[in-house]
């Protein structure tokens, strides 16, 4: 008797623990272009392949504003469950001992950015060392002890930094930075690759047991095309550029 009112309590305990929805924060600036858009017409490929991904999986999921300087520290502290991320981004592409993370949902290239007149300058990554280097609050650079961080509120401050000539050069992915030349019309040029990776889902590892479900979700949205879907919307995949 005293074994089955153990076996009740556990999979009663699970059951709670499976019913409050993981709360995530899918940016860590206010845009993320085309990752994240504020726009709930059009909220960018990850802002709608994560709730495509756990409502696959059949996980509820809560998402989080938080402001950019708060969404590690609420990671750490158990205040949000996960995030997107590139473990390319991370020193050694560690996460760390408290996180686990999913398989990959779609590749993700950073770069530096230059001025036209500057690209030459900048085809070697070790350029940026000991140099100030602009870069958004609140992301995460895998190696930024080696240059000085300057940071800013987006990519589309960076562009408009690199354009004042406040900053000689930046680190941003392919993508938002080609976005945000096209819409400010500031041309710029990309240089030297910072990171090649994938994104993730970043998970807590209390919640490591939902990790099947997770990448089963990834992998039936990839076959059945979703992702590639997804991700058409919002990038012209003919520009060799995106390639």
């Amino acid at each position: 008797m005293l074994k089955w009112v153990v076996m009740l309590v556990l999979c009663w305990s699970s059951f709670q623990a499976h019913a409050q929805p993981l709360k995530y924060n899918v940016n860590a600036s206010n845009t993320w272009y085309p990752y994240y858009i504020g726009d709930p017409e059009a909220p960018g490929i990850m802002g709608e392949l994560i709730p495509r991904i756990f409502t696959q999986a059949n996980i509820d999921i809560e998402k989080i504003n938080l402001p950019p300087n708060r969404t590690n520290k609420a990671l750490d502290t158990g205040e949000l469950d996960f995030d997107v991320v590139s473990p390319s981004w991370f020193s050694h592409q560690d996460l760390g001992p408290n996180f686990v993370h999913s398989e990959a949902i779609l590749p993700i290239v950073e770069r530096i950015v230059v001025l036209e007149e500057n690209k030459a300058d900048w085809q070697d990554i070790e350029q940026i060392y000991d140099k100030r280097i602009g870069t958004v609050r609140g992301y995460l650079y895998h190696d930024d002890d080696r240059f000085v961080r300057a940071d800013f509120s987006s990519e589309r401050e960076l562009i408009k930094a690199l354009h004042k000539k406040r900053i000689d050069a930046i680190i941003s992915g392919d993508l938002p930075a080609l976005y945000w030349s096209q819409q400010l019309g500031l041309h710029v040029e990309l240089a030297a690759v910072h990171s090649d990776g994938d994104l993730v889902i970043r998970l807590r590892k209390e919640h490591a047991h939902m990790l099947p479900q997770i990448n089963q979700a990834i992998g039936q949205l990839k076959h059945n095309k979703v992702v590639s879907q997804v991700i058409a919307k919002y990038v012209d995949m003919q520009n060799p550029v995106f390639r």
